[in-house]
């Protein structure tokens, strides 16, 4: 009996963790550029109602993902534009990105509330992997951008840790100014990396909408790009602990309704990856902590070139 239920927990907290999944691999990305971005639920809830809406209207979910990552990118672009050419407080321009990706999402939402979705992505069944006992379930019975969340994470973590690529990107977040005198294009690189994020907190939302829960709700997220920001701390910057971290808060979020029948509130469970992301972005705050768990030395720090 208990061993059901905990492979029951951990079949539900892979897909519920894979919008987490999505959103974490992008803030990674940008914050080893040096970008804190917190308008990561700004992005994901924009991404979320135009998965939806486009994929309500084609009959097309592929389009709507697409259409997703698209309009996530051009809110990161915004982001990008502030924090780095205009050199504004990169914890104000996130801020005013939530707040503008909620209010567009609400207003452009309204009229596919209560719709019903067109299409559905079918899971992906592995001829004789996905009959295994336990094993089957356990691994191969999800939907494509469950795996392709997988294989993102560790492609990003070779990428960041084993080429050329990664180690530009890490020297950006770590000393511009020393990037720049080597000829690595520091404002490209960033760009980039910012564009990247949004791409894929907007693929993040979309899989709320279109494939987790397959409905439009509005402020769907509900935190979830609050969470992806601690996550990120909580991997210490490293795209393969961030799919561990991930699922292990898609995990608590699927207990929310498991321990319903044992009694234990729901809101209490619910509370929980809150608190965690409260006390994670309190903690990370000084400068000891920070330089203890890994962050990028130049983390929040707009570069100039005539300061070099």
């Amino acid at each position: 009996m208990i061993v059901e239920f905990i492979l029951l927990v951990l079949k539900a907290a892979i897909p519920a963790g894979t919008p987490l999944l999505f959103g974490t691999l992008g803030e990674v990305t940008a914050e080893r550029s040096g970008v804190l971005n917190l308008g990561v639920e700004g992005m994901m809830i924009v991404g979320a109602v135009t998965a939806f809406g486009v994929t309500y209207t084609t009959g097309n979910i592929w389009l709507g993902l697409a259409a997703a990552a698209l309009a996530g990118s051009l809110l990161a672009l915004v982001h990008a534009f502030a924090s780095i050419t205009l050199r504004v407080n990169q914890v104000v321009s996130g801020l005013a990105l939530t707040m503008l990706g909620l209010g567009v999402s609400g207003l452009v939402g309204k009229r596919f509330i209560g719709m019903p979705p067109r299409t559905r992505l079918a899971p992906l069944t592995l001829p004789g992997l996905s009959d295994l006992p336990v094993i089957g379930p356990l691994f191969f019975r999800y939907d494509p951008m469950v795996y392709l969340a997988i294989i993102l994470a560790l492609v990003l973590w070779f990428m960041m840790y084993k080429t050329r690529w990664g180690i530009t990107l890490r020297s950006v977040g770590e000393s511009p100014a020393t990037a720049d005198a080597l000829g690595v294009p520091v404002f490209r690189v960033r760009y980039l990396a910012v564009l990247f994020g949004g791409l894929m907190a907007g693929l993040g939302g979309a899989y709320l909408s279109v494939v987790y829960t397959t409905a439009w709700i509005e402020g769907m997220t509900a935190g979830a790009g609050w969470i992806v920001i601690a996550l990120t701390i909580f991997a210490m910057w490293d795209p393969v602990r961030a799919m561990l971290g991930a699922y292990l808060f898609g995990g608590v979020r699927v207990l929310q309704y498991r321990l319903q029948p044992l009694g234990i509130s729901p809101n209490l469970l619910n509370m929980l990856p809150f608190i965690f992301t409260i006390l994670v972005l309190m903690l990370s705050t000084g400068e000891v902590i920070r330089r203890r768990v890994g962050a990028p030395a130049a983390l929040m720090q707009p570069y100039t070139r005539e300061e070099r």
